[in-house]
């Protein structure tokens, strides 16, 4: 279940062999989702960074010369345990780790019992070099060799603070490593709006910070514990340019590598003609620290 090898490796290899230079896998990629329930032994699949998996990641990286994101169940010390992404460098190195802000509570998503959220003012524990290029309250951006990318975590894909913070840092592409899917008893109902939901608040990041997004889901149907209906993940996974053009998208039922070109000009073309971070109105958002005003 937790094993880093299997298809992972190889299908790293062959988007390598496709041109890819940034490679980034699904959410708790090396594990079915497993917050569908509340079950103690399930913490045995955490482990720590560096560990196993992210060891046997840098390794390939370096072979490759590939940038790895690598998402996994993270145990940073007894009674603390992450969702959390690794970033590995091309020459192999552990840039840092980001830790999902934002910890969903919903049926079949019982991510509350399993994660502590990533702190507002921690500061990075791998690296900090200058390979960190920038932080601010727990959001993060890297400098890798081919671009420097920010992190965000499925939930904190609902939340245009986390990537605008992140966009501002310095981000040319907004990476979300996610695990979403239908509850059994929405789809009909729900299903097509929910996907439409999904993709259009990722595209309007791209579009509100001139940054690409790329969007990396699981697929398919992980079979249910006894009782339960189980999930069916969407897939649906895309690149959008800065513009919100989705330039690359994947399918809903089959697992598959995407591969998608970032032209970091395109960047420049689109703030200088939509300049909404230079527009901002930094003086007048006074309140978007708090939860709610009244």
């Amino acid at each position: 279940m937790t094993k880093t090898s299997g298809t992972t490796i190889p299908r790293i290899r062959e988007a390598a062999q496709r041109g890819a230079q940034i490679v980034c896998l699904k959410e708790l990629f090396n594990a079915q989702y497993f917050a569908k329930s509340q079950r103690h032994e399930r913490f045995d699949i955490a482990e720590p960074i560096p560990g196993p998996t992210t060891i046997a990641m840098q390794q390939v990286a370096k072979e490759l010369g590939v940038v790895i994101i690598v998402p996994i169940f993270e145990r940073q010390a007894r009674g603390v345990y992450r969702n959390s992404a690794a970033i590995i460098d091309a020459d192999g190195s552990l840039l840092g780790v980001y830790r999902k802000m934002h910890i969903p509570d919903d049926p079949l998503f019982n991510e509350k019992f399993y994660f502590t959220p990533g702190d507002a003012a921690e500061d990075d524990e791998i690296d900090r070099s200058s390979a960190v290029a920038r932080q601010a309250s727990g959001f993060r951006v890297w400098r890798t060799r081919f671009a420097d990318v920010g992190v965000l975590i499925c939930w904190d894909q609902w939340y245009p603070e986390a990537a605008r913070i992140t966009s501002l840092l310095g981000a040319e592409v907004l990476f979300y490593p996610t695990a979403i899917g239908w509850h059994p008893k929405e789809k009909a109902e729900f299903g097509r709006a929910q996907v439409d939901a999904w993709r259009t608040v990722q595209r309007s990041h791209a579009i509100a910070n001139g940054v690409y997004v790329a969007v990396v889901n699981r697929v398919g149907h992980e079979k249910p514990i006894p009782g339960q209906p189980g999930l069916e993940f969407w897939g649906t996974s895309f690149l959008a340019d800065p513009f919100g053009i989705v330039i690359a998208e994947g399918s809903t039922g089959q697992e598959e590598i995407l591969v998608g070109e970032v032209d970091l000009g395109r960047m420049e073309e689109v703030r200088r003609n939509w300049p909404f971070l230079r527009d901002r109105r930094i003086d007048a958002y006074a309140g978007l620290d708090r939860r709610f005003i009244d």
